[in-house]
């Protein structure tokens, strides 16, 4: 399934499986928490897609590259 998820005036769509639904909220929280970490927000306007697998949001780049977070 995919949801789009808003952070800082910004819309990414978030694919995920069907039975994971809890983990968005999970998502939702931790980018909360990373609302003042200026570094990530940098990031943050690069980041194309994201795709939940378990605890691990996968932030897909534009050129490729993926960052790995961990939203428990």
């Amino acid at each position: 399934m995919t949801k789009v998820i808003t952070f800082k005036n910004r819309t990414v769509p978030v694919h995920y499986p069907s039975e994971q639904l809890s983990y968005m909220e999970l998502l939702r929280n931790k980018l909360l928490e990373m609302e003042f970490n200026f570094d990530f927000r940098k990031k943050w306007k690069r980041i194309k897609s994201v795709e939940m697998v378990r605890d691990v949001a996968i932030l897909q780049y534009s050129d490729g590259t993926k960052l790995y977070l961990e939203v428990c």
